[in-house]
């Protein structure tokens, strides 16, 4: 009887082991990987979209999601190329991951051409409702959601700033997109506004540096000229050029962004371009945690900034009046 009681006791316990040891596995195991594709409109040299990925993971990881713990996050850099951008958008199609970062409009095209299931979290996308990416911005219905970049009429007010600060521009060359449908609402916002200032207004593309050079010398022929420069991806892929020609030819010119300004352009009115990075990556976080695009309503930015470089001014030989510089977010010397 002593025998049998003992085995008993110690089947009982090696029963109660087995049952417990799946539990104890299962507490040791590995937390689950998941993947984040990021398709970026810059190249991978460049200071800025780099900037802008690292406010992305950074907020990631404040959010409890670490690169290589419990996710992988595929990168893709397009460099503002089209075929790139399809390129990249299919790669990271290809590879299933549970949610994509679009980097810009430029972006969000060829992604949501690639897949309607796939979550697309936009971090910087003008007009995202004209362009047919979402059903509205409070709900957008599909796939997609994130964050917008301006509104169209802010093209207007650059072409005002620019006759504010040099009143004797009668004609106004702009660099703009034509392959991005939002260089088209962009372009037509500032010719709208051209009709009331009567300025006269050309169009230019900004996607190779030959048709930068050539339109920019050609256009400085004649006097008084401005330049305005949309946002787009191969304005920013080519800034350091435009910049460096408009200062060259003394050609006052607006930006859309700081950075533009920082560089040494003249001045700059736009949204911050990092902060939506940190704001997409809380979206991202709430689809991992199970929330779906459709659910998730389209944001805008929450302040626009104008930028002044005074020593781009004093090159150009432009004396800045102490309302517009008071009106100035920032100044930089």
């Amino acid at each position: 009887m002593q025998f049998h009681r003992l085995r008993r006791r110690e089947f009982i316990t090696l029963v109660g082991g087995a049952a417990a040891w799946p539990l104890i596995a299962r507490a040791q195991q590995p937390e689950r990987v998941r993947r984040i594709g990021v398709l970026m409109n810059l190249a991978p040299e460049d200071q800025l979209g780099q900037q802008r990925l690292e406010a992305f993971v950074g907020s990631l990881s404040k959010l409890g999601w670490s690169n290589s713990r419990n996710v992988r996050i595929e990168t893709c850099w397009a460099a503002g190329e089209t075929a790139r951008f399809r390129r990249c958008a299919s790669e990271l199609v290809a590879l299933a991951p549970d949610v994509i970062l679009g980097a810009s409009g430029a972006t969000v095209e060829p992604l949501l051409e690639e897949t309607r299931t796939i979550p697309i979290i936009f971090a910087q996308t003008p007009d995202p409702v004209g362009a047919g990416y979402v059903a509205s911005l409070a709900h957008p219905g599909g796939n997609a959601t994130g964050f917008t970049q301006f509104d169209f009429g802010i093209g207007a007010k650059w072409l005002e700033l620019l006759m504010q600060v040099d009143p004797r521009i009668t004609r106004v060359l702009v660099f703009r997109d034509y392959v991005d449908p939002s260089g088209v609402g962009q372009f037509g916002a500032i010719q709208t506004a051209a009709e009331s200032l009567r300025v006269e207004v050309s169009a230019a593309g900004s996607r190779d540096k030959e048709e930068i050079e050539h339109a920019l010398v050609a256009f400085a022929r004649l006097a008084n000229g401005g330049l305005i420069v949309t946002a787009s991806a191969p304005g920013a892929v080519h800034r350091e050029l435009i910049i460096t020609l408009a200062a060259q030819l003394k050609i006052p010119a607006v930006y859309p962004f700081r950075f533009y300004a920082s560089s040494g352009g003249l001045m700059s009115y736009g949204p911050n371009t990092v902060e939506p990075y940190v704001r997409a990556a809380e979206y991202v976080s709430r689809v991992l945690n199970g929330e779906k695009p459709a659910d998730l309503p389209v944001q805008a930015p929450t302040k626009y900034e104008l930028v002044l470089n005074m020593k781009a001014a004093k090159a150009l030989g432009i004396e800045i009046l102490p309302t517009f510089l008071a009106r100035s977010d920032e100044v930089i010397e």
